[in-house]
């Protein structure tokens, strides 16, 4: 049993991390994302502390948020349009709507939005 541990395993440590900054990246460029239920909810957790950054709006943040991103095209748009859309809200900053099935494999799939 994995005791002590949050979210979920998508793959190994640095495919995962890539992984969701791929997604989160996709996600700040075109508004919404279509993927997998497990790695729509691990990303929306991700995206959600991106916004949080953005909205801090310092020098810092925008450094941490470039860290786990490594576009500057994506931070830039994320601190200067994302940010100021959530000034006033406390959190929930991304919603996970289920979809039909896949149609090769019948994987559960989501789209990932900005609420």
């Amino acid at each position: 049993m994995d005791h002590k541990t949050k979210g979920w395993r998508l793959a190994e440590s640095s495919h995962e991390k890539q992984l969701l900054a791929n997604l989160i990246k996709d996600l700040i460029k075109s508004g919404k994302v279509d993927t997998t239920v497990s790695r729509a909810k691990e990303a929306s957790r991700y995206a959600d502390r991106m916004v949080t950054l953005a909205k801090e709006g310092d020098e810092h943040a925008r450094r941490r948020a470039f860290s786990f991103l490594n576009d500057k095209e994506a931070v830039s748009e994320l601190f200067e349009e994302i940010g100021d859309n959530y000034e006033e809200r406390q959190g929930g900053y991304t919603r996970v709507l289920r979809l039909p099935p896949r149609r090769g494999d019948g994987a559960e799939m989501a789209r990932l939005t900005f609420v």
